[in-house]
């Protein structure tokens, strides 16, 4: 098992610091003050593979509800460290999915909207597109369709999340091995106004493209395009254990690669629950997204050299819950209003250098964290 030194702490903490000093002597009596503080010398194992599991629109409330509805079985309980992210944009206090997801997967803040897509039409690149140069294998599963704004920031750049027909070539052309989730007729000529095939693409470059769960399951190759549903996936549960099925034949695909993976999972629906204030469908995407969170955190634990962190992309609906039953599992969802808040989002972590993700941080810090502990580009 390859290690390295706990030394981005003291990078962050000198940088921030020589930011906020007026001189290199204050500057070196706070670095010597928090240096008392801090193991600065701490061996973190380089972690195999990545997943980054994000509940759309999932804030502190959405949790707890589901914990109280979970009781002790809760897959939250099961990570040992927490803590939260500030989700504000480059132009706004509250982000939208792009500029969430943007953030979550490149580091950076850009403006709603926007797709990976910086000022002067800048494309930043993602933590896949690193995973993919270091000879990792890479890929999504979402229960939206896969040209949404999440699973979009993991290949595509535009300027506007909404340009289907760039992303789906983009998509086309991406590193991924597997893409599961929604979406199919915006793949389809006739229902395009380039009247382009990306289909076609994927089939030259060697993907098998599938539209069912069962056919999704009985293949057996190195890439795999599954888009399950005409439109966008049915509400859960409608749609059945969609979720989890995409994840357990992902999680079998890339783990062939002795190199590792990084793996998007996204709750997508969590959020459209949310925006439609529907305390029922809200619990029924939570129950689904808790079933994911065991079979990843199972997997975690049976590999042993997995880092899984859980987020979100931002907070949707201002859920409260001013009353409830623990004993019967049971809590009142009251909604403010429909559209997303300004307020951090949790963090919960797992496995290698989980610990880096405790505390208050800047969305833009998961993927940095990311990076660090996966030793890409260094």
């Amino acid at each position: 098992m390859k290690l390295k030194f706990l030394f981005l702490p003291l990078l962050l903490t000198v940088t921030m610091m020589l930011e906020g000093c007026e001189s290199l002597v204050e500057a070196a009596y706070l670095f010597e003050e928090n240096a008392a503080q801090e193991k600065l010398a701490e061996e973190i194992p380089i972690p195999t593979n990545v997943i980054l599991v994000v509940g759309d629109g999932m804030g502190v409330a959405q949790v707890y509800s589901s914990v109280v509805a979970q009781g002790g079985r809760s897959a939250f309980l099961r990570f040992p460290y927490s803590g939260f992210s500030r989700t504000y944009s480059r132009n706004s206090y509250r982000t939208d999915s792009a500029a969430g997801g943007t953030a979550l997967t490149t580091g950076k803040k850009v403006e709603n909207k926007h797709v990976n897509w910086g000022p002067d039409s800048t494309r930043y690149a993602t933590i896949f597109d690193d995973a993919v140069k270091a000879g990792m294998s890479t890929g999504f599963v979402v229960t939206s369709s896969v040209l949404d704004a999440t699973p979009a920031s993991s290949y595509g750049h535009v300027p506007y999340r909404k340009m289907f027909d760039t992303l789906s070539l983009q998509m086309a052309q991406c590193g991924h091995s597997v893409m599961i989730g929604g979406g199919r007729n915006s793949f389809l000529p006739e229902n395009r106004k380039d009247g382009k095939a990306p289909l076609d693409t994927l089939a030259k470059r060697g993907y098998a493209v599938v539209t069912t769960l069962d056919s999704m399951n009985r293949y057996g190759g190195e890439r795999m395009v599954a888009l399950l549903y005409e439109g966008d996936p049915l509400k859960a549960p409608a749609r059945g254990d969609m979720l989890n099925q995409g994840t357990k034949k992902a999680l079998s695909m890339l783990a062939r690669n002795e190199k590792g993976f990084a793996l998007l999972i996204e709750g997508s629906q969590i959020d459209w629950a949310c925006h439609d204030n529907d305390t029922a469908w809200l619990r029924a995407e939570m129950a689904d997204f808790e079933q994911v969170l065991h079979t990843v955190l199972d997997f975690a634990v049976r590999d042993g050299n997995t880092l899984v962190v859980v987020t979100a992309d931002h907070e949707t609906g201002g859920v409260t819950l001013p009353s409830g039953n623990i004993e019967k599992g049971e809590n009142d969802v009251r909604f403010l209003w429909g559209s997303h808040t300004g307020v951090m989002v949790p963090v919960f972590a797992y496995g290698p250098g989980a610990q880096l993700f405790s505390g208050i941080h800047e969305n833009t810090d998961i993927p940095a964290l990311i990076r660090w502990v996966m030793n890409f580009g260094q």
